[in-house]
């Protein structure tokens, strides 16, 4: 009884250090996990994947701050390299005032990539040909009932003050009628709004990128089919950038895979010491009710 009396008594700072190794070690020594991959992932695969390039483009919502930063901008990430290895043409907006700096170091991170193996000018990514970003509209809702009429009268001009309509690019895609998808990546309730107010209203599909906590929000959408697909959580991300990667046979970067091991570490010593501390208090009840 004298080992269970010594676990339960250990001190909580020791608790939060080997938590806190659980994190920091595979972070520095990351390992590989066998990915499985969950359906509503594999479904907004799938739906990027039926996109015609030459008739329809993808909107990507980076709808996300710092705060989510680590669990969502790997999605955002994942989809861009997604859509350019597909050729689609890809425009980004932000409903946080908090996302352009992120949705634009996101761009100049995959573009760059990609670039870097072109050969021709054909296969070079252009901004205004191939992908336009939009910014961050201040009257958020109005401009998404816009751009169900016109995408460029919803934003006269673009992040670098360009005029939306002048772009080669905004002269194919008008309105919803030419996006495939839309996917709003978020920490919050907004791809709820974006079912109300793009899906509901104009048609046009929607999915999400949703942090761990907020998924099971969207699971009844899913289930009605008002959202084609999810990425939920780092694992999700996981898995689509295994797709992505797997399929293009693509090199950039996997940090929610590497960020896999830790959180799977982590997670696997919490339930450790739960199941001793467990343990430890039905093994010692009886001596303290004596």
């Amino acid at each position: 009884m004298k080992f269970w009396e010594y676990l339960l008594k250990i001190d909580r700072r020791i608790v939060f250090l080997l938590v806190g190794l659980s994190v920091l070690i595979p972070l520095i020594f990351p390992f590989r996990i066998k990915t499985n991959v969950m359906p509503y992932t594999q479904k907004l695969f799938d739906v990027i994947e039926e996109i015609d390039p030459e008739a329809q483009g993808i909107l990507i919502s980076a709808d996300y701050d710092p705060q989510t930063m680590p669990e969502l901008h790997p999605m955002f990430i994942a989809l861009l390299r997604h859509a350019f290895a597909r050729k689609i043409p890809v425009l980004v907006m932000t409903s946080y005032i908090q996302g352009p700096g992120l949705a634009k170091q996101g761009l100049d991170q995959v573009t760059k990539e990609f670039n870097s193996q072109a050969m021709t000018n054909a296969d070079s990514l252009i901004y205004g040909r191939d992908y336009v970003f939009l910014g961050f509209p201040p009257l958020w809702l109005a401009a998404v009932l816009r751009m169900g009429s016109d995408i460029s009268q919803a934003f006269p001009a673009d992040y670098y003050k360009n005029r939306t309509a002048s772009l080669e690019m905004m002269k194919k895609i008008k309105n919803y009628n030419d996006i495939g998808i839309i996917v709003s990546i978020a920490g919050s309730a907004i791809p709820q709004s974006w079912v109300v107010y793009a899906n509901t209203r104009f048609g046009v599909k929607v999915g999400s990128g949703a942090t761990a906590v907020t998924a099971p929000d969207f699971y009844p959408f899913l289930q009605t089919g008002q959202m084609s697909g999810m990425i939920a959580g780092l694992k999700g991300a996981s898995e689509y950038e295994y797709l992505v990667h797997t399929k293009y046979n693509l090199t950039g970067p996997t940090p929610a895979t590497k960020g896999m091991s830790s959180q799977s570490i982590a997670h696997l010593t919490i339930l450790i010491l739960v199941v001793i501390g467990n343990i430890g208090y039905f093994a010692t009840r009886r001596t303290r009710e004596s």
